[in-house]
């Protein structure tokens, strides 16, 4: 019996085909998170989906860009899949209490901030790789290791915190996820949907980000709010 023989090439192929496929059924389940009533069954299902879509098109981001020399793609890899595992982590803790994943989250953040500043300083992002992009990486997963460490020395969030810790993760990596394939891979999108109208999905997930942001800093002015499962 001969076995099969895998080539890199087929492996890479395997692996572009996962983070497509993964990206594909994230956008979709993001965007029914998003617009379904939160809490409800709906939002759940979506968000569960979501949550395993998303990591698998993250983590074949990670693998696709390592193997190509991207560093910009790999940066937003690992920092697409470390939101998407803090944010299920933020809804999933029992409230007012920390672990041992919210410290490997707080290093893999920093590690993800130091690693984006450091390819930004030697400019090697890579040809058509926007300096400034690296530079907001970095920025924003600096802020997301500060978050972190506000959780550990508070010993854990509840109430209005944890649902904003939730939504502002889950928002940031569907937008990752929008604004690369509708901007980033517009050269692959047919000519005919072309246009300034592809902007609106893409920072959609801002959009909502921004509303629910807000909405969830006026509900501190209530006792209690129902956490999303």
């Amino acid at each position: 019996m001969t076995l099969p023989v895998f080539s890199l090439d087929s492996l890479a192929q395997t692996a572009l085909v996962l983070h497509i496929s993964g990206g594909a059924v994230g956008l979709v389940s993001g965007f029914v998170a998003l617009a379904a009533p939160k809490g409800r069954r709906v939002h759940r299902a979506a968000g569960k989906v979501f949550v395993l879509a998303m990591a698998v098109m993250a983590f074949f981001a990670l693998v696709v860009a390592l193997q190509r020399g991207q560093p910009l793609n790999a940066i937003a890899g690992a920092f697409a899949l470390y939101l998407i595992g803090t944010a299920w982590l933020a809804v999933r803790r029992p409230q007012g209490t920390v672990g041992r994943a919210e410290t490997a989250g707080l290093l893999a953040a920093s590690a993800i901030a130091a690693t984006g500043l450091a390819v930004a300083l030697r400019g090697a992002g890579g040809d058509g790789v926007p300096g400034p992009a690296l530079y907001v990486f970095a920025g924003v997963a600096a802020l997301a290791a500060a978050a972190d460490l506000s959780v550990i020395l508070r010993r854990g969030v509840s109430g209005p915190s944890r649902i904003a810790r939730h939504l502002w993760r889950m928002c940031t990596a569907l937008f990752i996820a929008s604004g690369s394939f509708f901007l980033g891979q517009m050269d692959e999108i047919p000519q005919a949907l072309r246009g300034p109208h592809l902007f609106v999905p893409a920072l959609a997930p801002l959009a909502a980000l921004l509303f629910w942001m807000i909405r969830t800093h006026l509900a501190r002015t209530f006792k209690s709010v129902p956490a999303t499962p």
